[in-house]
């Protein structure tokens, strides 16, 4: 019934629970989980389970934020995506958020592997699973930059855990990507958050918890996973006024029409 689009399974905090989560998947309903690869060091483990699993699917790809880890190339990502069980290429993007000392011109290594992504996901025509903090605007550029214009040669993807403004909800979609709300969208200090939700076309919308991460009210700040999702759900279909069931089936369908591996396999 309901769909996690983007869970890190293989993170210590839940790794070591599969039997547990499955079976709470189960009981809340959630039928398919999406587990989102962020080093190359980790795609075997990811695509393990999504093996053993025939509700898990996987992504490879390097977050933006991991530094001192196998860099992938155009290459490397097209190989690995060639496994039936995975949909999508990411979590990839820009992350600007921890710049310490150093400058945005310091994170051109940040938009050169975030290029890589996306080259390598219109190569394999697979979506992008794209990651955005404090570089709204970067990500937007680099996007456009690289011909993502929401034509049918384009990559598109989601904007996963989305927490930016309705102008670069707007840019976004306009490019062709689905929009992802995590727990954030339950949070009392999220009003600005819920205002986007209630604008994003019904056939762009995905829900996620991005667990172990953003456990949405009333769990927040306790470890998340992805039998949280139909918070999510129930939360957008307030804000939408349609039944927790309909949003639901909605965003599964924008799923698997996102990630059309999905169905074929």
């Amino acid at each position: 019934m309901f769909t996690d689009s983007h869970c890190h399974l293989t993170f210590p905090e839940l790794a070591t629970q599969m039997p547990a989560l499955l079976e709470a998947m189960r009981q809340a309903k959630v039928e398919r989980a999406l587990c989102i690869c962020t080093t190359l060091e980790e795609f075997d483990t990811v695509l393990g389970l999504a093996q053993q699993h025939d509700n898990i699917w996987a992504t490879v790809g390097v977050h933006p934020e991991n530094e001192g880890v196998a860099e992938p190339g155009v290459g490397d990502l097209t190989r690995l995506a060639e496994h039936p069980r995975v949909v999508g290429i990411g979590e990839t993007g820009l992350d600007y958020y921890r710049l310490g000392e150093r400058s945005v011109a310091d994170m051109a290594w940040q938009r050169e592997r975030f290029r890589t992504h996306i080259r390598a996901a219109r190569q394999c025509g697979l979506p992008l699973v794209v990651h955005t903090r404090a570089a709204s605007a970067d990500t937007l550029g680099v996007l456009r930059e690289e011909g993502e214009d929401g034509s049918a040669a384009c990559a598109g993807g989601v904007f996963h855990c989305f927490t930016e403004t309705a102008e670069v909800a707007r840019a976004a979609l306009d490019m062709g990507f689905y929009i992802s709300f995590s727990g954030i969208l339950t949070f009392k200090n999220a009003q600005y958050l819920r205002d986007v939700a209630a604008f994003v076309p019904l056939d762009r919308l995905l829900i996620e918890t991005d667990s172990p991460y953003l456990a949405p009210a009333p769990y927040r700040g306790k470890t998340n996973n992805p039998a949280y999702v139909p918070y999510v759900a129930a939360e957008l279909a307030r804000l939408r006024t349609c039944s927790v069931e309909q949003m639901a089936e909605l965003t599964s369908r924008n799923f698997e029409a996102l990630f059309k591996r999905v169905l074929a396999t």
